[in-house]
């Protein structure tokens, strides 16, 4: 399963370097020099994207071909991009990508999805602490072996997370995440047990 740790923003100066809006709680981790991070696939650039830049691999372990100022080449989102530098600034994170030399390049990448593979992604040394693509799609049941649903995605609210549950006859209910309405979470089993308020799962 593809996890997305970030979407591309727009360039930040003009060396290349782009703004990533976050969607990992390990932006550290997730963002470190080095790494190397997948693209969205079928990812492309923005319509009015410069055509002037360079073709990056496409394939792991390819090398990127050298920089063409060219016009008329067009531009093809990479398969993969490696992290050359990343820092935070005033709240935002801004990454410099290897062969990103430049800020037309950088605007053709504006919108592509950064994902990694959930079988890299280590599970929580909290017990009480689930990834997102744990949960997702596990059955929903009551205590009492009544099936609910199932989990459709996370939204994670300020008051606190909430399961989205998608009925059987198709319409959702929200489940805050909290020990008091979900007692259990058995992943070897793939359920997550509910025990919800009177009148929760009508609203």
């Amino acid at each position: 399963m593809q996890l997305v740790v970030g979407r591309i923003g727009k360039p930040h100066g003009v060396r290349g370097e782009v703004t990533v809006e976050v969607r990992t709680d390990e932006p550290e981790a997730r963002f470190a020099p080095g790494t190397v991070l997948r693209t969205e696939p079928g990812a492309t650039p923005p319509p009015a994207s410069p055509v002037r830049s360079t073709v990056l691999r496409t394939e792991p372990g390819a090398t990127p071909p050298p920089t063409t100022d060219e016009p008329g080449v067009p531009f093809r989102v990479p398969a993969e991009l490696t992290i050359e530098e990343a820092r935070f600034h005033q709240g935002r994170v801004l990454i410099a990508f290897d062969g990103i030399l430049d800020r037309n390049t950088a605007e053709a990448l504006r919108g592509t999805l950064l994902v990694v593979d959930s079988a890299d992604v280590a599970p929580p040394d909290d017990p009480e602490e689930f990834h997102d693509h744990q949960l997702v799609g596990l059955a929903v049941v009551t205590p009492a072996g009544e099936r609910l649903g199932e989990v459709a995605r996370i939204d994670h609210a300020p008051s606190s997370d909430l399961l989205v549950l998608r009925r059987p006859e198709g319409r959702t209910a929200l489940i805050p995440f909290v020990r008091a309405i979900v007692p259990e979470v058995d992943l070897a089993g793939g359920r997550v047990i509910v025990d919800p308020p009177a009148g929760l799962l009508d609203l």
